[in-house]
């Protein structure tokens, strides 16, 4: 069925054109095979779009974006930008788009690829069982966003950073939990700290409202501490995992690590609409830049992700991931992922994106 998107495309600063500008060869290729239609429109954000309009996201890019399918993102920032003024950073532009786009759930997968699995930390006998789970991150609430103060007591300083949730909030971040888990594995775990916190103690008591709804979808809770033990020592128990901000935060990282791979992982940020913000978590890596020696994996997939969660095009994104994991399967890596294994060949940013697009 032929189905035709507009994509916002920002390329960004460092790395993030050469990275894109392979994901874009990747989404040509899918349009071509499966009869699909992809419309670019660039938009410019971050240190590029300071450069340009003096504003690391103009009120028209943003517009751009909103009016857009979905967002495909490179990477933003670098030490160029490090000298301007706070509210003008190119990070800030990040804020203000996910904002502006109503984006409050950060989907992050961790993913071993059995031809990196030398990559991970983890013994040998843990990667073995499998890494492949997901992170619903709640993105705009939370004590990120509650109030902030430090004031002066009896002579010394105290701290104050309010963490607040609504049941709303947990309700429609619960949702992305739950209908992402019905796409993948219908196993969703729900982290909180309910011992302790009550706004965990809401958290748990609307997560098992929602259940009622997704009969089909097996829920278990989690306390975070035992949740960080448990992604070391046995991460294939997990198939989507929901949790707050902070929490969220903090396991995400831990994930993409065990992973031992940065470069590989996309991530999406999803609302209330089907137009979603997908980017690699890696960053704009400015040192490397124009050398052809970014690994432009975690943008395709990235893209991979926007065809499965926007578009609702399950085949296409599994025929991505499976030609990523074919080109891997013949030894290829760029510079990040290269081992001294006899059968690996080194090769460059663009030989990547287009050996994964002739496996399609």
């Amino acid at each position: 069925m032929n189905m035709q998107k507009n994509i916002a495309v920002i390329r960004g600063d460092g790395i993030g054109p050469e990275i894109v500008e392979q994901a874009l060869l990747v989404l040509d290729t899918i349009a071509k095979k499966y009869g699909h239609t992809f419309h670019y429109t660039d938009v410019d954000m971050g240190g590029c779009a300071i450069d340009k309009w003096g504003d690391p996201l103009p009120e028209e890019m943003l517009e751009k974006c909103k009016n857009a399918d979905s967002v495909l993102l490179g990477a933003v920032g670098g030490e160029k930008w490090n000298h301007v003024p706070g509210h003008m950073r190119p990070e800030k532009g990040l804020l203000r788009l996910r904002a502006g786009m109503g984006v409050y759930s950060n989907n992050r997968p961790a993913k071993i690829w059995k031809q990196l699995s030398e990559a991970s930390p983890l013994r040998a006998d843990i990667v073995e069982k499998g890494i492949d789970f997901i992170i619903v991150r709640e993105l705009t609430g939370g004590i990120y966003f509650g109030e902030h103060k430090t004031e002066e007591k009896e002579g010394q300083a105290i701290a104050t950073d309010i963490l607040v949730y609504s049941e709303e909030e947990i309700r429609r971040i619960g949702r992305i939990g739950f209908e992402t888990a019905r796409k993948r594995n219908k196993k969703l775990c729900s982290v909180e700290k309910s011992n302790v916190l009550d706004s965990s103690r809401l958290w748990k008591k609307v997560m098992h409202e929602l259940a009622s709804e997704y009969p089909d979808v097996e829920l278990t809770d989690m306390l975070v501490d035992n949740c960080a033990m448990q992604i070391v020592k046995n991460p294939a128990q997990f198939d989507v995992v929901v949790t707050e901000n902070m929490f969220g935060d903090i396991l995400s990282d831990e994930a993409s690590m065990i992973t031992g791979s940065i470069g590989m992982i996309p991530s999406s940020s999803m609302g209330d609409t089907k137009n979603g913000l997908y980017e690699p978590i890696h960053g704009s890596a400015p040192d490397i830049a124009g050398k052809d020696l970014a690994n432009p994996i975690g943008t395709i997939l990235s893209a991979a992700m926007m065809l499965l969660y926007s578009f609702d095009m399950k085949e296409e994104a599994t025929a991505i991931e499976n030609a990523v994991s074919e080109v891997l399967d013949e030894g290829y890596r760029t510079a990040d992922i290269m081992s001294n294994k006899k059968n690996c060949m080194q090769i460059g940013t663009k030989e990547m994106g287009i050996r994964i697009a002739d496996k399609l």
